[in-house]
Order: structure tokens, then C-alpha cells, then sequence
């Protein structure tokens, strides 16, 4: 049996543990199939506590913190409108981050923050939900289909001075296919 997570939603005051845990979550995930130094430049842009602080009171916007008991093990990140960093359709939700910290992979957290994002989509009446994968992470990819998700189309992700690619994939929801 796994672990239950509770999830509660961060708010600008949690805007340092929320940087803590993306800059951790995002070295552990990356960090040993990409150069260090573009590592680091991506970072110095992506998590500040002005970017986070931004990103916490923009209200297309929405982060949950994963807990387990009264640990924090991972954290969801959700777009919808503006805030979403491709389509900025009125009719999806972004999942553009979702990161469980290593210790605790393998324990359907993962999945829990998955379904708890669909659900949230539903609730909202959306026709489905997407969501950017690097085409190098094989491991999330099977994650995603195992979950639903297709591939339909590719983008340009800068890491540093390196030029990758992400997956674009989406889940249609049921009730709204597309």
C-alpha cells in the first residue's frame, strides 16, 4: 500500500521553502545528463525568489506542496490562461512542473499529483491537459503515458546555452474530448 499525500496550496509566504525545493528537485533530476555550467546559468534565471515570488502571486498560476505526514516529498506546479507557457488556451491546464524528491520516487506520489491535476481540470471544465517533457527523460515520458498522455508536437527549451527538445504531450479528458 502506498502513502497518501496531502497536498496544501504555497503561497508567497512559502516563497523561499519553494525555491529550496525547486532548485533541489530540479539538480537531482538533471544535474547528471547535462553540463554543469549550463545547469547552473538555467538556475540563475529560473529559480530566484523574485521568479518564484512572481510566480506565486500570478493567479493563472497555482503550486501544491506534496506531504507525507509533515514532510514536504514533492510539489505540482499549474497553469491556466496567460500563465501557461505554450497555448494559453482558455480550454486546458498546464501541468509545467511536477518533481518528487528522490527519496521518496517509487511510492506513487508522482501519480498522486497527476490525478489530483486531472481532477482539477475536470472541475474546471477543460478539455484537456498538457504538459513539456525533455525527449531525453525517458523514465517521465512512460510516466506520462502510463497516465494518459500523448505526444502531439515538440518545442525549444534553452538550458544555459544548450538547445533541447521537449515533448509536448496532452491527455484529452473524457467528458471534452478534443
Amino acid at each position: 500500500m502506498y502513502p497518501v499525500i496531502t497536498l496544501v496550496k504555497a503561497s508567497p509566504a512559502d516563497a523561499e521553502t519553494l525555491l529550496n525545493l525547486s532548485r533541489k528537485t530540479f539538480f537531482d533530476a538533471f544535474a547528471h545528463q547535462n553540463d554543469a555550467i549550463n545547469m547552473e546559468i538555467y538556475a540563475a534565471k529560473a529559480f530566484t525568489l523574485t521568479k518564484i515570488k512572481e510566480e506565486l502571486n500570478n493567479p493563472d498560476s497555482a503550486f501544491y506542496f506534496a506531504y507525507l505526514t509533515d514532510h514536504i516529498v514533492g510539489y505540482l506546479k499549474l497553469n491556466t490562461g496567460d500563465a501557461q507557457t505554450e497555448f494559453k488556451e482558455d480550454t486546458a491546464l498546464e501541468i509545467e512542473r511536477i518533481y518528487v524528491l528522490q527519496d521518496h520516487h517509487g511510492k506513487n506520489i508522482g501519480s498522486q499529483l497527476i490525478d489530483f491535476a486531472i481532477e482539477t481540470a475536470t472541475e474546471k471544465r477543460f478539455k484537456y491537459v498538457w504538459l513539456g517533457v525533455w525527449e531525453m527523460n525517458i523514465k517521465a515520458i512512460r510516466f506520462y503515458q502510463r497516465h494518459g498522455f500523448e505526444g502531439f508536437s515538440t518545442h525549444r527549451f534553452m538550458l544555459g546555452d544548450e538547445e533541447q527538445t521537449d515533448l509536448l504531450m496532452k491527455r484529452a479528458l473524457t467528458q471534452y474530448p478534443n
